[in-house]
């Protein structure tokens, strides 16, 4: 039996499951504290965004590699960000967000390589997504060409106004679930890229998933264990022709 397969069978439901949840253990923060330079995002709802029929996007979705080198707006970016990892309301220990999480635990937090934003440096940052604002992890200028070599070269990650970079803090979602909340973290990687390449057209820029990269390589740049928190999946962004017209 491969690996695949072990996946499979090791997290199926065969009955009740223990889980740290049901140990009686306090539940993991739903987002980690950042220290450091934090930059405030404008109202993702502030009526600077065109609206886009969702037949019509659903219909043009595609992947798309190649971008202009024109930058996004920050208002753009905002958007963005809360159309794939938005937060509508919190409880006490949960959240309500644009996209649907196994029992509402998002366990997947958005990390960005910024190449093309006006007024954001480049650099790499993190979506502190209950302040709808972005924190500053790294301003090296090398930076995108470490991406790029992580990405395994693929040029979409060079040419993008800026790429989307999921990890996977996965203990949030098996504290509750245990093994087999691992399912369930996968799951939601693809309704939160989904609504990235619908969200996109609305601003006149394509998307390309990145499935392919260098586990370890990324994992390192971004300061993560690879385990329990690991890098999970990849999407470039950027402006496309015939934005303008949109």
């Amino acid at each position: 039996m491969g690996i695949g397969e072990d996946f499979i069978t090791n997290t199926r439901y065969t009955g009740p499951v223990e889980t740290d949840q049901t140990r009686g253990l306090n539940q993991p923060p739903m987002e980690d504290d950042f220290s450091g330079t934090i930059i405030p995002l404008p109202d993702p709802d502030a009526g600077t965004i065109e609206s886009l029929d969702i037949s019509v996007a659903i219909e043009s979705r595609e992947s798309i590699r190649k971008y202009l080198d024109t930058p996004l707006t920050i208002e753009e970016l905002s958007y963005l960000l809360w159309c794939t990892q938005g937060v509508k309301w919190i409880l006490e220990d949960c959240s309500f967000r644009t996209v649907p999480s196994a029992g509402a635990r998002h366990a997947i937090d958005t990390y960005l390589l910024i190449n093309k934003i006006n007024t954001i440096k480049p650099g790499l940052y993190r979506f502190l997504a209950f302040e709808h604002s972005l924190g500053m992890i790294s301003e090296d200028k090398g930076i995108t060409d470490l991406v790029f070599r992580a990405g395994m070269s693929q040029q979409c990650i060079q040419e993008s106004a800026l790429c989307f970079i999921w990890v996977a803090d996965s203990y949030r979602m098996t504290w509750r679930y245990g093994e087999r909340g691992f399912r369930d973290i996968f799951l939601e990687a693809g309704h939160i890229c989904q609504n990235l390449y619908l969200s996109a057209q609305a601003v006149g820029c394509g998307v390309c998933a990145i499935g392919a990269f260098m586990d370890n390589d990324l994992n390192h740049l971004l300061n993560i264990d690879g385990k329990k928190k690991f890098a999970l999946y990849m999407a470039s962004v950027g402006k496309v022709p015939g934005c303008d017209e949109r």
